[in-house]
C-alpha cells in the first residue's frame, strides 16, 4: 500500500522506525523486536541507513526479510550519501521486484569523520534531486521525505530550510515525516508554515521516547532538537536512575502523543532506537489496541 493510501486509510497513521543491525548476531534479535510489534498493527515500519550509506546491505536484507516473512508494510530509507545513481537505481529495482511500494528519500548524513556532506562522483547533490529521480524512473512508488520543525541543524536560515523542503515536495514527495521534537508547539508552527508555503503533502510527527541521558544528548546534538525546561527538570530529578529516566521519557512522549491526537495529527512516527518496550508502553497508554481503531 502506497503512502497516499496508507494516510487516507489510517487517520492518523502509526509507524515505527528501526536502524539495521551492525552484526549478524544482532540481526536476529532486531528481527524479533520488529516482529514483536507486528500485533500492534502499525501502518508501516521504516528501516534506516547508516551514515554515508554504511549499512546499505543490512538495510536491504532486513527490508526484504520483513517483506517476505511478515505482513508489515516496510519502508526502506534511501540516501544520496554513499550511493551512486546507478547503485540507487539497482536497489530500487530490487525493492520493486520484491513488492516494496514506498521509500524514504534522504540526503543522508556525512560519513564518519566528515564535517559536512559532499556528493561524490555520480551521487545526487540533495534529497530533492533523489526524489525527482525516483518519481521519474519509478513513478508508482510512494515517496517520503524528512522535515525539520526546528530547522535542519546545518541550516541557520529557517526560511531557506523551508524552501528546501518545498523543493522535495514539488519534486514528487507524498508525505513529510519530521525529525524528532520535544515541544509540540514547534511541530504545530512547522505545519502551519508548510501550509503557508503552499505544501499540500501531509506531515507526520516524529516522536522519540527518551531512554537514556547519553542517548538524548547524542540525538539532540545530531538533530538540533530543543529540550524544554520542564523536561530537563524531570530528567534532572531522575538523576542516574536509568529506569526513572526511561519512565520520564515514556511519560513525556505519551503526553506529546495525546496532545497531537487531540489536534488531529496525520500520523505518529516513533523512533524506537531498536527497542520495543518504550514504544509498546506508550502505545498501550494511549489506549490503542490496533491502528485500525484510529481510523475515521
Amino acid at each position: 500500500m502506497r503512502f497516499e493510501s496508507i494516510l487516507a486509510n489510517h487517520r492518523p497513521s502509526i509507524s515505527f522506525e528501526f536502524f539495521p543491525p551492525k552484526s549478524d548476531e544482532a540481526a536476529e534479535s532486531l528481527y524479533e523486536t520488529v516482529t514483536g510489534l507486528e500485533p500492534l498493527g502499525p501502518s508501516f515500519v521504516s528501516v534506516t541507513y547508516g551514515a554515508g550509506g554504511s549499512t546499505r546491505e543490512r538495510t536491504r536484507d532486513l527490508v526484504l526479510r520483513l517483506r517476505r516473512e511478515t505482513s508489515l508494510t516496510t519502508v526502506p530509507h534511501l540516501t544520496c550519501a554513499g550511493s551512486s545513481r546507478v547503485e540507487i537505481e539497482e536497489i530500487l529495482a530490487t525493492y520493486v521486484d520484491a513488492g516494496i511500494e514506498n521509500v524514504l528519500a534522504l540526503r543522508g548524513d556525512p560519513p564518519p569523520g566528515a564535517a559536512r556532506f559532499e556528493p561524490g562522483p555520480g551521487e545526487f547533490r540533495c534529497a530533492a534531486d533523489l526524489v525527482a529521480f525516483i518519481r521519474r524512473r519509478f513513478p508508482f512508488l510512494g515517496i517520503g521525505v524528512a522535515g525539520y520543525p526546528e530547522g535542519h541543524p546545518e541550516t541557520t536560515d529557517k526560511l531557506a530550510d523551508l524552501d528546501h523542503l518545498k523543493r522535495k515536495v514539488d519534486a514528487g514527495a507524498d508525505v513529510v515525516i519530521t525529525q524528532l521534537f520535544f515541544d509540540n508547539r514547534d511541530f504545530y508552527d512547522f505545519v502551519e508554515r508548510c501550509e503557508l508555503a503552499g505544501m499540500r503533502a501531509p506531515v507526520v510527527a516524529g516522536i522519540m521516547p527518551i531512554q537514556s541521558i547519553a542517548g538524548v544528548k547524542r540525538m539532540a546534538a545530531l538533530s538540533g532538537a530543543r529540550l524544554p525546561a520542564p523536561l530537563l527538570r524531570a530528567l534532572r530529578r531522575a538523576g542516574e536512575d536509568a529506569q526513572a529516566v526511561a519512565s520520564v521519557g515514556a511519560h513525556w512522549a505519551t503526553e506529546q502523543c495525546r496532545d497531537l491526537l487531540d489536534r488531529k495529527v496525520r500520523g505518529l512516527h516513533f523512533y524506537t532506537l531498536n527497542r520495543s518496550a518504550a514504544t509498546r508502553r506508550i502505545y498501550e497508554s494511549l489506549g490503542v489496541k490496533h491502528s485500525d481503531e484510529l481510523r475515521g
